[in-house]
């Protein structure tokens, strides 16, 4: 098989879609996002992308708890909450990834919480790196950056690190923490492009000037509005580069997602969270998608927790191609 022929199996709409789902709040304080993903799969998600979008799903239809990963102690370490359990559970979850990726599948990650993203990308970086020998670009759709370095973050919530991690900007030799990120699985600070920023860390606004980071804030969406920042995003990344999708429920202002750990007034809409999964759809260049932190045990009222799963489908199923015409 001819390396146009390897690029075209992974750029173009894949038959099979590979399926992890993560059970995971390890990375946080609050209880629940680890039946985000039960939630997503419960509300008839992964049939509605078979049955309507015409994908083979492949892997999880049941949701991994990763409990046999949880060491009997997990003290703190360089400031880290829960850094074995974390470290642990994301080596996993970087397998479970490249495996898909590496076999030409788009890659599905339901979530639990951001710190997962540490395990996504970092497979997704390795599988493009070994099958095409290129690098992935990460869109990552936030109201908060998650780059904060171990010694420069307040909490020490690990959900608030993943981007230092798979960047590189904060490291560790010891393997059973996160030493055994290679260089092979990190993503490159130009090939990362964030929207929806509204609540960032004076430390992280610090690193996003220090490394030029392409960052587009709620100031740039109501500037330009969301048709305009995606070109900018996507020119920014490049034509024809894989594109890892991360989005974080808690980017949608809390009247579209009030369901989610750190809600923060302001954000996008859901129209405007599903223009973006659509934009990048488009493209023809998505390998992975990451849907986190729904938590359904923290809305006022049961219908405040549907409204969240719903809009985490939605911007699903418009990263998968749904339309409305």
């Amino acid at each position: 098989m001819n390396r146009s022929t390897v690029e075209s199996r992974f750029l173009s709409k894949p038959e099979e879609l590979g399926v992890t789902a993560v059970g995971f709040s390890g990375g946080q304080p609050k209880a629940g996002v680890d039946v985000g993903p039960a939630a997503l799969i419960e509300s008839g998600l992964l049939t509605e992308i078979r049955d309507e979008l015409g994908y083979k799903i492949v892997g999880d239809t049941a949701v991994n708890l990763y409990k046999d990963l949880v060491p009997t102690e997990d003290p703190d370490y360089r400031g880290m909450k829960n850094p074995l359990t974390v470290s642990a559970v994301n080596r996993r979850l970087a397998d479970q990834v490249y495996k898909h990726a590496s076999e030409g599948r788009l890659a599905l990650t339901l979530g639990g919480d951001h710190s997962i993203a540490i395990g996504t990308v970092s497979g997704t970086a390795r599988a493009i790196r070994e099958r095409l020998n290129r690098e992935i670009a990460v869109i990552w759709v936030d109201a908060h950056a998650d780059i904060n370095t171990p010694e420069g973050s307040d909490s020490g919530n690990i959900h608030g690190m993943p981007l230092a991690f798979v960047t590189g900007l904060a490291k560790d030799e010891r393997e059973e923490y996160f030493g055994w990120l290679r260089d092979d699985m990190r993503l490159n600070l130009r090939k990362l492009v964030y929207i929806g920023l509204r609540d960032v860390d004076a430390h992280e606004k610090q690193i996003l000037r220090d490394n030029g980071i392409k960052a587009f804030s709620m100031f740039d969406v109501d500037r330009h509005g969301i048709g305009r920042v995606m070109e900018m995003a996507l020119a920014h990344i490049g034509a024809d580069t894989p594109i890892h999708l991360s989005f974080d429920v808690d980017a949608l202002d809390p009247m579209w997602a009030p369901s989610t750990g750190t809600p923060v007034r302001g954000g996008l809409t859901l129209r405007e969270g599903d223009y973006i999964c659509e934009a990048v759809h488009l493209t023809g260049q998505l390998v992975a998608i990451d849907l986190v932190e729904v938590n359904p045990s923290l809305a006022a009222t049961e219908a405040g927790a549907n409204e969240t799963v719903r809009a985490g489908c939605s911007l699903v199923r418009c990263a998968l191609g749904d339309t409305l015409l």
